[in-house]
């Protein structure tokens, strides 16, 4: 089977007894760098010699097929530099690759960069989307499209760019938007630091160091009356959004009952 191991995001004591022993018992480790598995594995006191591949955002569809041959004869333990395979890292293709083939997945649950950063943030955590990385190119832009998503929001980003990143959060999605930068989550130098998108992009103007989330808080609902979100779900529906779905979204971002939205939509469509 194909095993996908979360690994430390930064404190080794967050290593699990699976991964431990996983580790120690792997005939062939799929890694995003073999070295950074090497070091892992020599910190953990494991002292296994397994079949080491390279598995990177570079030759990850290429690998995909010969990992999956492998895993029919034994099992193939996929990791990545830090946190959870596949999650924003490699492992999507192999998984997706394994699936179609037949081949079991599995995965040895453990840190994850994303959901830490949620826990901490002081955000809403009842629901989130998670968007990776934010585009060098067309940042501002790509914010716009997200500005009335009313899920909490969590991104990763460079500490070279998190100051133009918080501009342009406090741009298009408002100065007053409540975020969260989580820096070094797990790791000595931990911080957390909460605040208004206009704070933050002040306080973190220089830039800093370490890897970062950023967490940012959903767009607050906007009143409106019955008839105007009707005509946004009919809008949606016509767009080619079903018609579920349409009453759903434009109840979380106006607060109105999706039920009533859903219900006086079908009976506009009889009239």
């Amino acid at each position: 089977m194909i095993i996908l191991a979360a690994t430390p995001i930064g404190n080794l004591g967050d290593a699990s007894r699976r991964l431990i022993e996983a580790l120690a018992n792997a005939e062939v480790i799929a890694s995003e760098d073999t070295r950074t598995t090497i070091h892992l594995m020599r910190a953990l006191g494991v002292e296994n010699r397994p079949r080491l591949i390279a598995l990177h955002e570079h030759n990850e569809t290429e690998k995909a097929a010969e990992l999956v041959e492998l895993a029919r004869d034994g099992d193939v333990l996929v990791l990545t530099d830090a946190g959870m395979p596949a999650i924003s890292d490699p492992g999507f293709p192999l998984v997706a690759a394994a699936a179609a083939a037949g081949v079991t997945v599995t995965a040895l649950p453990g840190p994850s960069a994303v959901l830490t950063a949620l826990a901490v943030s002081g955000l809403p955590t009842d629901r989130f989307v998670f968007e990776g990385f934010l585009p060098r190119k067309g940042r501002a832009a790509h914010l716009r499209s997200l500005a009335a998503e009313p899920r909490t929001l969590v991104f990763f980003e460079s500490p070279h760019r998190i100051a133009d990143a918080l501009a342009d959060v406090a741009a298009e999605f408002g100065p007053d938007r409540r975020v969260a930068v989580c820096r070094e989550l797990t790791k000595l130098h931990e911080e957390v630091a909460r605040g208004t998108a206009a704070e933050l992009a002040e306080r973190f103007a220089e830039g800093t160091r370490g890897e970062i989330c950023l967490v940012v808080e959903g767009a607050p609902a906007r009143a409106s009356d019955l008839p105007t979100a009707l005509a946004e779900v009919q809008s949606l529906v016509e767009s080619g959004v079903r018609l579920k779905d349409a009453a759903a979204d434009v109840a979380a971002a106006t607060g109105l009952p999706k039920r009533e939205l859903y219900e006086a939509a079908l009976r506009a469509r009889r009239e």
